[in-house]
């Protein structure tokens, strides 16, 4: 189970404490990831396609995803 925890860099958090015995990684999830200038473009370009009308109604996309899954 996930636990999020906020840390005033001293005191343990019970959110720690309450914890079995075991390997954990703990990263900050207080800053956002970044995208790349190409991600942004990517995003900024599919929404420009979105815009002008030429996306896939959603309905095809779980109509295709529906078909690949039943073909496993």
């Amino acid at each position: 189970m996930d636990r999020i925890i906020h840390w005033d860099g001293s005191r343990l958090p019970d959110e720690l404490r309450d914890l079995p015995p075991g390997s954990y990684a703990i990263a900050s999830i207080d800053e956002p990831d970044h995208l790349t200038d190409e991600e942004e473009a990517g995003i900024r370009k599919g929404l420009d396609e979105l815009d002008a009308g030429r996306g896939i109604p959603l309905a095809d996309i779980v109509r295709e995803i529906r078909r690949g899954a039943s073909r496993k």
